[in-house]
C-alpha cells in the first residue's frame, strides 16, 4: 500500500487525530508540513490518499501553495486517488473539484451540533451514527458549495454545507473532528478573541467561550469515533 499525505498549513491546524487514526487503521501516513516551507508534490501518484487540513488563510489568497494544492487534487481525481478535506481541507477540494467557497452569513466557531443524514450513501459513510445529532467543533468564516455530483451526509442550523461526498471517494468535512485537547486550548489561546468577539455580537452560530474548553477529553474522544467512522469508509478506495 502506498502512504497516505497529509498536509498541515498552520500550527494550530496541526492533524490532531487524523494521523493516529489512519495508523489505526493500517495505513502509513506522510504528514508534507506546509507550515514550515515544504513543498507540494508535483503529483499524487506515490500516494494513496490525500488528506488536507485546516488553516486561517482563505482558497481565494494568492499563497503558491494554495494553487499547487489545488492541482494536486485535480490530479489525484484524475487518477482515483481518494482526497479528503477539514475545514479550509474541504474547501480546497470543493473548488479543486469544480465547487465554490465564500465568505458565509457569519462565523460559525466553538461547539456545534450537526445532523448527520441517513439513507443509502449516508448510511455508508456514518455507519451507527448515522441520522443522529452529533457534537463538533467549529472555527470558519468561509464556506463551501460544494461540487457537482457530491452528495450531501450532514447538514446543520448555522451553515447548512457540513459534509459531502463525492464520487463515492472524496470526503469534505467542514468541522474540526481531529481536534484534541491540546488542540482546542491552543486554538483558544492564539484566536480566543475571535470567539469573545462574537459572543459579544450575540452571534447563534458561536458557542460561549466560558463553556469551550468543558468536558474536552469526553468531546473530542466523540469526535474521534466519528472521524475514525468516516476514514473506515475513506480508506476502502486508497491504493
Amino acid at each position: 500500500m502506498k502512504p497516505i499525505a497529509v498536509f498541515q498549513h498552520t500550527e494550530v491546524g496541526a492533524p490532531g487525530a487524523v494521523v493516529p487514526i489512519l495508523q489505526s487503521l493500517g495505513r502509513e501516513v506522510v504528514t508534507v508540513r506546509i507550515v514550515d516551507g515544504e513543498p507540494v508534490p508535483d503529483h499524487a501518484a506515490a500516494f494513496g490518499g490525500l488528506v488536507f487540513m485546516g488553516g486561517y488563510m482563505s482558497v481565494h489568497d494568492p499563497l503558491p501553495w494554495i494553487a499547487q494544492e489545488l492541482a494536486l487534487i485535480r490530479d489525484a481525481d484524475a487518477r482515483g486517488i481518494p482526497v479528503a478535506g477539514h475545514c479550509l481541507g474541504s474547501q480546497l477540494v470543493a473548488l479543486a473539484l469544480g465547487g465554490q467557497v465564500h465568505a458565509h452569513t457569519r462565523p460559525e466557531i466553538g461547539w456545534c451540533e450537526i445532523a448527520s443524514h441517513a439513507g443509502p450513501e449516508a448510511d455508508d459513510w456514518w455507519g451507527p451514527y448515522a441520522g443522529q445529532a452529533l457534537q463538533t467543533f467549529q472555527w470558519h468564516g468561509d464556506t463551501f458549495e460544494p461540487p457537482p455530483g457530491a452528495v450531501q451526509i450532514a447538514d446543520a442550523a448555522f451553515c447548512g454545507n457540513q459534509v459531502f461526498v463525492l464520487h463515492g471517494m472524496h470526503l469534505m468535512v467542514q468541522s474540526h473532528l481531529e481536534m484534541t485537547p491540546a488542540l482546542v486550548e491552543l486554538s483558544l489561546e492564539r484566536n480566543g478573541h475571535q470567539m469573545r468577539r462574537q459572543n459579544g455580537l450575540a452571534n447563534p452560530a458561536v458557542s460561549p467561550f466560558e463553556d469551550a474548553l468543558n468536558d474536552l477529553p469526553a468531546r473530542t474522544q466523540r469526535m474521534h469515533a466519528l472521524l475514525r467512522q468516516l476514514y473506515m469508509r475513506w480508506v476502502q478506495r486508497c491504493g
